[in-house]
């Protein structure tokens, strides 16, 4: 899978946003080694502190479905026409979420950042540096 595809799959996903209070449509795409792909898209809520990211979303579907390592790349868009053209990159939650799957692989995933006219590229390591993870609590 291309980095191109990945980025089409996150933006396929955030199509489903449901986002009435900020009009602000997420998408995520998680590529795992074996190629499959998961993806997920933020989900408001009237009550604002249970919304849900479209990270948190796929990494969820991801461990409903039994997967826990793998992770390779990750891609996550915004809308094309806010935020000042920036990429978009993981919220505080979202780094510790996909911290932790990619803990569990033992991986350090691309973080593909999305924007209108730039992608920028990272990795979990880089986004969440000196992270708290599973091997934490031994």
């Amino acid at each position: 899978m291309t980095d191109d595809d990945l980025i089409a799959a996150a933006r396929s996903a955030a199509a489903q946003s449901y986002s009435p209070y900020s009009q602000f449509p997420v998408g995520a795409a998680l590529l795992f080694a074996d190629g499959s792909v998961v993806t997920g898209t933020n989900i408001e809520n009237a009550s604002y502190g249970l919304a849900l990211c479209a990270e948190t979303v796929a990494v969820s579907k991801a461990m409903a479905d039994g997967v826990r390592g793998g992770l390779v790349k990750v891609a996550v868009t915004g809308p094309d026409d806010r935020g000042g053209g920036d990429p978009i990159t993981p919220c505080g939650r979202c780094r510790q979420v996909l911290n932790e799957l990619a803990q569990l692989g033992g991986t350090d995933p691309e973080i593909l950042c999305v924007g209108p006219n730039e992608v920028r590229r990272t990795t979990m390591s880089a986004l969440l540096p000196d992270a708290f993870g599973p091997a934490s609590l031994s």
